[in-house]
């Protein structure tokens, strides 16, 4: 009965066209593994043939080996094959079970349709269908339903054994450098030796400088490299040595595995379709929020660093972060700025921005981010230098019950941080001597005669002992501090440094990023607010204990180089009797100075007269006396010449031969006379000669 309806759905028509066998298995592995359900695939064209089918109208269909039925992407045979049906060259398509054909109801749905519109069969392992009656579509489309559903349960069951055993902690991953799986498949620390210091440098470095490109520059500067191992394929476990980059430290930073923590589901991966591309999906991976790991397993396995230092370093990274700026510290910079990235705005609660004065050198802290977002008014600019003074000054009394610690501290990290990278040179000299020797023993381990070996491990020997040599005379060109630290009178100058923590302070040698991380180690940030004539300063400690300042605000440019109301007054006091020169002798001698800090001259006296209107009383030429008298009662010798009844050519000669007590401000400069009645009584003429002029002929 069976073989009757099968008979009755194919028709003549049908065995005219083409019949398409069409063979897939989902993934490589599998094409290779399941050998058996490939060959029962192929053995469709044996059953095209036993149900009318000629061998030349048999095609087979085997270029998607290795492809998934999820969707149609890469799937070349599968669309070759929906053309096919679509030009109605297609007599029946051959296929063992829906699920080759498809586990995606809208590309199964969309092939039935077609076979429907074009009379095409659909012919699987146990029967043959026509998708243009309804009871044969109808089972069908519950085929291509089961199958989709299929896909969903087998990816649910490996999902949740997955999950399973990440519970347990016993899902396997690649793990970072410095960790390694033993013959049971636990996590053990690395057991090579180079690769743990090396390991340790990196975290400690970033505990001690903050940054992790600091942390890149510290391995360039000693030139350090760090391990990598590879994992699967033919190179598993083997261990390379590369020099640190950037990406690198941050993974090491973010990965909690350092700190002994299991943690799954730090990432998420869903597919979307990307636009202005050919249709396909792609997979896009993106970070779970800590708070939002769904397993976490503190204290699975040793580790590098405690739980609360993992922490520390998330907050640490957080803060360097230049988006956002305005709710992050930032990483220390090198400018002269001591208070950036930790200044607050007092008006508006914003962070402040730096900015430097021409020099250069002088900070001035500016909240300017309402003038930038919305174009409105700035709250506030202040020059920095002498709030950074202030800050400082409290720092440092703040740090004198501890500086007996903090001068051991420092000592000892000193000698740790030099023995690091001492130890990590050692070890990799070491390890470079056990791969020369191990070459040697290879070389030694072939018989003489068999050139073609011996050649080749000879030259791999030789290469060894060049990079052993190389190495050594690398290691020793670089600087080692624990030879400078081993002389007891050395350690005995740097520990009394030490305990003179202003004197480090201030030390040239003291750069200003390492003032900056040393005073966010006690404080969290620093709040300003102009006043009318001061500064507030509201200092928030690390401890959440609050200190307050106050410093007056700088001059402005005008009042600072503004002369001091006491010189003017002296200058008023003194220029009734005394010359411009004398008056600057005299202010000099009093220990005054400009408004520019600067000795008086003459021309600085005369300025300070001009500017304040003061009137001189011993002015050097007649003109700055109407009256021709000077503040001294001398008088110009016009005046001597009417009083006299002479001429000024007389005063002059009488002025130059000493007969009039005169004098003379500079040389050449105009003549100034003192007269007393006894004098005018004595040298007057009864009247005025006038000279006589002479005519040339």
């Amino acid at each position: 009965m069976l073989n009757q309806l099968i008979t009755h759905k194919i028709q003549p028509e049908h065995l005219d066209r083409q019949a398409f066998i069409y063979v897939r298995q989902s993934t490589l592995a599998q094409v290779l593994e399941n050998t058996a359900s490939t060959a029962r695939q192929y053995d469709l064209v044996q059953r095209a043939l036993d149900l009318g089918w000629s061998q030349e109208h048999v095609v087979v269909i085997d270029q998607d080996q290795g492809h998934s039925g999820a969707s149609t992407t890469g799937r070349d045979g599968f669309q070759f094959l929906i053309a096919e049906v679509g030009l109605g060259h297609a007599g029946a398509v051959f296929s063992l079970e829906v699920s080759r054909l498809a586990r995606s109801c809208s590309d199964w749905y969309r092939l039935i349709e077609i076979c429907a519109l074009t009379g095409t069969l659909v012919v699987d392992e146990e029967g043959v269908y026509d998708p243009g009656q309804y009871n044969d579509r109808l089972l069908l489309g519950f085929k291509g339903t089961m199958s989709e559903a299929e896909l969903h349960w087998l990816r649910s069951r490996l999902l949740g054994g997955k999950l399973e055993k990440a519970r347990q902690g016993k899902l396997r991953f690649r793990l970072p450098a410095g960790f390694v799986y033993d013959a049971t498949d636990q996590v053990i620390l690395d057991p090579d030796e180079q690769v743990q210091q090396a390991v340790h440098l990196v975290l400690d470095l970033f505990d001690e400088l903050g940054s992790a490109r600091a942390v890149v520059k510290h391995f360039t500067t000693h030139q350090l490299l760090f391990p990598t191992r590879f994992w699967g394929g033919v190179r598993d476990g083997e261990l390379v040595w590369t020099p640190l980059r950037h990406g690198r430290v941050l993974s090491m930073l973010h990965n909690p595995t350092y700190a002994g923590a299991y943690v799954y589901g730090r990432t998420k991966t869903r597919t979307q379709s990307l636009p202005g591309e050919a249709p396909r999906v792609k997979g896009r991976t993106r970070q779970v929020k800590r708070e939002d790991w769904p397993i976490v397993l503190p204290d699975a396995h040793p580790g590098h660093i405690t739980w609360d230092q993992f922490l520390r370093n998330q907050q640490r990274l957080d803060d360097n972060r230049t988006f956002r700026y305005e709710n992050r510290r930032g990483v220390v910079r090198e400018g002269a700025a001591l208070l950036q990235g930790i200044v607050l705005c007092g008006l508006c609660g914003r962070r402040m921005t730096v900015r430097y004065l021409d020099d250069g050198a002088t900070p001035c802290y500016q909240c300017s981010d309402v003038h930038k977002q919305y174009t409105g008014k700035s709250c506030q600019s202040l020059r920095g230098d002498g709030i950074d003074a202030a800050v400082a000054s409290l720092f440092l009394q703040a740090m004198q019950p501890a500086q007996l610690e903090v001068s051991m501290a420092a000592l000892e990290h000193i000698e740790a941080r030099a023995h690091q990278i001492d130890s990590q040179w050692q070890l990799r000299i070491e390890r470079a001597q056990y791969e020369a020797d191990l070459a040697r023993r290879r070389l030694f381990a072939v018989e003489p005669e068999n050139r073609l070996v011996a050649r080749n491990l000879e030259r791999d020997w030789n290469e060894k002992l060049a990079q052993v040599e190389r190495l050594e005379r690398e290691y020793a060109t670089l600087p080692r501090p624990t030879a400078r630290l081993a002389s007891p009178d050395e350690r005995q100058r740097i520990l009394a440094l030490a305990q003179d923590l202003p004197a480090v302070w201030h030390a040239s040698s003291t750069t200003h990023a390492e003032r900056k991380q040393l005073l966010r180690f006690l404080i969290k940030d620093v709040t300003l607010s102009r006043r009318e004539t001061t500064i507030h300063i509201g200092i928030r400690w690390q401890t959440e204990a609050l200190s307050e300042l106050e410093i007056p605000r700088p001059k402005r440019s005008c009042d600072k180089y503004r002369t001091d109301p006491m010189v003017i007054d002296r200058v008023r006091e003194l220029a009734p009797t005394h010359t411009d020169h004398q008056i600057a002798e005299i202010l000099n001698q009093e220990g005054l100075v400009s408004g520019k800090g600067a000795p008086f001259s003459k021309a600085k006296v005369q300025w300070v007269r001009y500017r304040y209107d003061i009137p001189t009383g011993r002015p050097i030429a007649p003109s700055g006396c109407p009256d021709g008298y000077r503040g001294d009662g001398r008088c110009s010798t016009q005046v001597a010449a009417e009083l006299l009844n002479v001429t000024r050519s007389t005063i002059s000669q009488w002025c130059q031969s000493g007969r009039l007590d005169a004098i003379q401000e500079a040389p050449l400069s105009p003549w100034w006379v003192k007269l007393t009645p006894e004098i005018i009584a004595e040298l007057r003429k009864p009247e005025r000669r006038r000279q006589s002029r002479r005519s040339s002929r």
